[in-house]
């Protein structure tokens, strides 16, 4: 596969938008103009986005809007489930736990962790807050390759460090600091689902490494 820039990476997520309004709205094609148009983008740009990732549209009638769809779904890796650990049951953390769009995009918490003795236990949902002290244990055993970090400042580089060392590819960044982390370690700052969504763009297409 050809070396994506980020930008390409990046602007997916606004296609995978835009296609699944129109898909909702029983549009069955869109020409690259009215999508540049729609997303404040050139044409030739949106031609050029796609190019990355194979040959689509076809002369007179555009974009078939399911099938480019599902297309881009599965260059995000969207076409499938992505388990998330959630670290950090505060505030935050609360609050990233009840956001109704996780489902939506193809993500759900499937643990969650925090230090205080007196959140651990707590019902979380459908789960049970668990002590960080397992976060390594629990995270290697499902399997998770994502991971939502809302934890303190100074706590934030050690539980990063912990959560790449259990297997975890991806980290959506909450607390205002830089992680040192290897580089097969991806890190995104802020914005749920968009985030998420290049997080597991990349993983998707890079190759695995010990």
């Amino acid at each position: 596969m050809k070396s994506i820039p980020k930008a390409v990476a990046n602007r997916l997520s606004l296609y995978l938008r835009l296609l699944e309004r129109l898909h909702g709205n029983g549009v069955l094609t869109i020409s690259s103009r009215a999508a540049s148009e729609t997303l404040g983008l050139s044409d030739a740009q949106v031609r050029r986005d796609l190019a990355y990732f194979g040959t689509f549209g076809q002369s007179g009638i555009g974009y078939l809007v399911e099938e480019l769809l599902g297309k881009v779904r599965a260059i995000l890796g969207t076409d499938r489930a992505w388990p998330v650990a959630l670290v950090g049951y505060g505030n935050l953390g609360r609050a990233l736990m009840a956001y109704a769009e996780f489902p939506h995009r193809s993500f759900h918490i499937a643990a969650v962790f925090d230090s205080d003795k007196a959140k651990v236990g707590r019902s979380a949902r459908q789960l049970k807050v668990q002590s960080a002290s397992r976060l390594f244990t629990r995270v290697k055993q499902l399997r998770i390759p994502l991971a939502i970090l809302a934890v303190p400042a100074d706590a934030a580089q050690n539980v990063a460090w912990r959560l790449a060392r259990a297997g975890v590819r991806g980290i959506l960044n909450f607390a205002p600091v830089r992680l040192q982390l290897p580089k097969r370690v991806f890190v995104s700052n802020i914005d749920f689902t968009v985030s998420l969504e290049q997080l597991s763009f990349h993983i998707r297409h890079t190759k695995r490494k010990s």
